[in-house]
């Protein structure tokens, strides 16, 4: 019996200069693929209407039109087709466009072959576009208009190589829609690195990131990968963006402008091939406008952007949410909520979002007697407003900081103290890295000496 022959991938190469085609062809037979040439839009908008590909690679400018046309006359005919431009070196404006529009990527002139290789490997790794439909089936909890809109943003971003800004509320479950984003993507098999950019020490920022040479510092007796070396091929989640100095801000732009950096100590740059995705609490273009966050680096993140809905958008869904929950939590014990438990949960705000929810959900479990668990065992907090919390005694939610840290430092003592201070374990029920709460700790003056025994 005759074995089926292996389909050779189609490339469909547009350019109008005659020297840049042979190149891109040259490079792409010798990887084994099927190169077909056009050189203006509209013949490749014929080409691609006419033929099936794999993958297209267009050039920005050309004599009657621009590669955007071609991105969009893909997308509008929701042709299965990944599309990369090859856009001037340096134009981040033509960048930022290409991707908004739907390209999986983009390559500046002159083309580096190792980047465009790299690339094309990348973009033939794609998952078929009705899997990746599937994204978020039964991870992202929640039925409302706002989870379905993020669900079906996260189908969309996952078949792209643009960066993605992921907002909202601490808890809101930012982390996961980075990484369904990966699950789906073409770097799915590749590593994927989470990065707390508020609890790295100021003064390490540059050799965590870019990692250091032997004899650097005192103390660096080896070459060390920073987190760009070690997400290569991958993806790095830059989790509270906001936080970063401004310093760090400008070094970051440009090892994502250049996908190139350089160790601590190091003479020459080495390149890298990482996605950014980010995620941050704050509102960065708030940031932009005081000062705080670089305006090229905001634009350079935010391409394109998923705002995670808050429990209090999703009401109607927390009933659901809390069984879902309760499922994943109870193991094989046959715990359920009453309806008055599940209607008190409707009726909290849930500072704390979906984290929140599943802490009160854990106590509850520990709390309730007979299997069943009733209104007393979630431990609900009343929710007072600004005016009472002032008659009670001025300490209402301003000034801000203030008000912020006193809910971060409440929620760092409830963890410790269901852990009896065990700082990996309470870290894990806080959701956040030992190092990451070991920093918050040490800002609040947390110590061993506040342990209640």
């Amino acid at each position: 019996m005759k074995r089926e022959a292996k389909k050779i991938p189609r490339v469909l190469v547009v350019d109008d200069e005659a020297d840049i085609l042979e190149l891109l062809e040259l490079t792409l037979v010798r990887m084994g693929l099927e190169v077909v040439r056009a050189n203006c839009v509209q013949q490749a908008k014929q080409r691609l209407d006419g033929d099936s590909f794999d993958l297209c690679l267009t050039d920005m400018r050309m004599p009657d039109g621009d590669g955007l046309e071609v991105v969009r006359h893909i997308a509008e005919r929701g042709l299965d087709v990944p599309v990369a431009v090859i856009t001037a070196h340096g134009n981040l404006e033509n960048a930022v466009a290409v991707l908004k529009a739907g390209a999986f990527d983009y390559l500046s002139k002159p083309v580096a072959l190792d980047q465009l290789r790299t690339l094309v490997t990348s973009a033939l790794r794609l998952p078929a576009t009705s899997k990746a439909d599937k994204v978020a089936e039964g991870t992202l909890l929640g039925s409302s208009p706002a989870m379905e809109q993020v669900r079906e943003m996260i189908a969309r971003v996952a078949r792209s190589q643009a960066p993605v800004h992921i907002s909202g509320e601490s808890g809101s479950g930012k982390e996961l829609a980075a990484r369904l984003i990966v699950e789906k993507s073409a770097r799915r098999e590749q590593p994927f690195v989470a990065v707390n950019c508020g609890a790295i020490p100021e003064n390490l920022m540059e050799s965590e990131f870019f990692g250091y040479s032997k004899g650097a510092f005192t103390g660096a007796d080896k070459d060390r990968e920073g987190f760009f070396q070690a997400a290569n091929h991958g993806t790095l989640l830059l989790d509270e963006v906001a936080e970063l100095p401004i310093a760090m801000q400008v070094k970051l732009l440009r090892a994502i402008q250049e996908k190139r950096v350089r160790r601590v100590g190091a003479t020459q740059e080495e390149p890298v091939d990482v996605r950014i995705l980010s995620a941050t609490h704050n509102d960065l273009a708030s940031c932009v406008q005081q000062g705080l966050f670089r305006q090229d680096l905001y634009y350079r993140l935010n391409v394109i952007s998923i705002h995670m809905p808050s429990l209090r958008e999703m009401s109607n869904d927390v009933p659901e949410i809390a069984e879902r929950l309760l499922e994943r939590l109870r193991g094989d014990a046959a715990v359920r909520f009453s309806s008055k438990a599940l209607h008190e949960l409707a009726r909290y705000d849930f500072p704390g979002n979906v984290r929140e929810l599943e802490n009160v959900i854990e106590r509850a479990l520990a709390l309730c007697m007979d299997g069943l668990i009733q209104p007393d065992d979630l431990q609900l907090k009343p929710v007072q407003s600004s005016q009472t919390e002032a008659q009670a005694g001025g300490v209402g939610k301003y000034p801000l900081t203030d008000y912020l840290d006193r809910v971060e430092r409440e929620a760092i003592m409830e963890a410790l103290g269901q852990t009896d201070f065990n700082r990996t374990a309470a870290a894990r029920i806080l959701g956040v890295t030992f190092r990451a709460l070991r920093y918050r700790m040490e800002r609040l003056s947390i110590t061993d000496k506040d342990k209640v025994d």
